[in-house]
């Protein structure tokens, strides 16, 4: 579990709080994305979780250690934290050695570390750059290199700080698919995100953050629907919620309450629609 107690922070050359007075509780295995406007304070937040920052106020514990007792090194064994920009974390010449530094800085025998990079490599589509510098590679696949030296490791508990940034309609599925695959083994997966389309699809809970206070904390399908939250956040409601309000001004079943219902409902109108369309021209 990762605990959040009354933590506030601000930066030695400020006296002004990035975070106030936050207390969050998220469970072993659970899905959340945090988000909020920029300068919400997400970012420091998340760097608390592996020790990278120290609350100036309360106190984060990892699996009922508080982080100001353990090492930055002590405390990734089991935070991994994938930074927004990739450049910011990767060093190596080449992919492959860029995953299997953690590895042997851990300890791991050669045929483990080889077989993970296998895997690891194969799950994010990034065989084809096994032997290249990372420095060559797009944004997109450098945040990927990124993600696959982190996850190399296999961390209990996953922080990802934007990770859709860069990547395509193919590769956001492909993450979403991994993270279920993630949870399914029990990890602990933290997203922050102004994705909201990406949160759409996927329904983690959702912590919405504002001027560095938790504004609203549950599930996307209620939190991302409420108008007041979403503009107060400085996001916008993802399409599916705007179809759901168009829908609800017109004649529409009462059973059709939530986005998704509403986009089930919508699907069939939408072929019926297509084939019209193709069977008149």
């Amino acid at each position: 579990m990762i605990s959040i107690e009354d933590v506030s922070f601000h930066y030695p050359s400020t006296t002004q709080d990035v975070l106030s007075n936050v207390t969050l509780s998220i469970d072993d295995g659970e899905f959340v994305a945090i988000m909020g406007e920029n300068g919400a304070g997400k970012t420091t937040l998340v760097k608390m979780f592996n020790g990278l920052l120290m609350p100036t106020k309360g106190r984060v514990l990892i699996d009922s250690s508080e982080t100001g007792k353990k090492s930055v090194a002590q405390l990734s064994r089991d935070v991994g934290l994938i930074f927004q920009n990739p450049d910011h974390q990767l060093f190596a010449e080449t992919v492959s050695e860029e995953l299997s530094f953690s590895l042997r800085n851990f300890g791991f025998p050669e045929d483990v570390i080889q077989r993970r990079i296998t895997n690891i490599l194969e799950s994010l589509d990034l065989q084809k750059y096994s032997n290249t510098s990372p420095f060559i590679l797009s944004g997109g696949e450098r945040k990927r290199v990124a993600l696959a030296a982190t996850l190399v490791w296999n961390p209990k508990h996953i922080i990802m700080d934007e990770p859709t940034i860069g990547q395509d309609h193919l590769q956001k599925d492909r993450l979403r698919n991994f993270i279920v695959q993630l949870i399914s083994q029990g990890k602990t997966i933290i997203i922050v995100t102004h994705d909201v389309e990406f949160v759409a699809e996927c329904n983690p809970r959702v912590v919405l953050l504002s001027k560095g206070k938790v504004l609203a904390d549950g599930p996307a399908t209620r939190i991302l629907t409420r108008s007041d939250l979403v503009t107060k956040a400085s996001l916008v409601r993802p399409q599916i919620t705007e179809l759901m309000q168009q829908l609800n001004e017109k004649d529409t079943p009462p059973d059709i309450v939530e986005p998704y219902a509403a986009r089930d409902f919508l699907t069939p109108k939408l072929h019926a629609a297509a084939d019209t369309r193709t069977s008149t021209r």
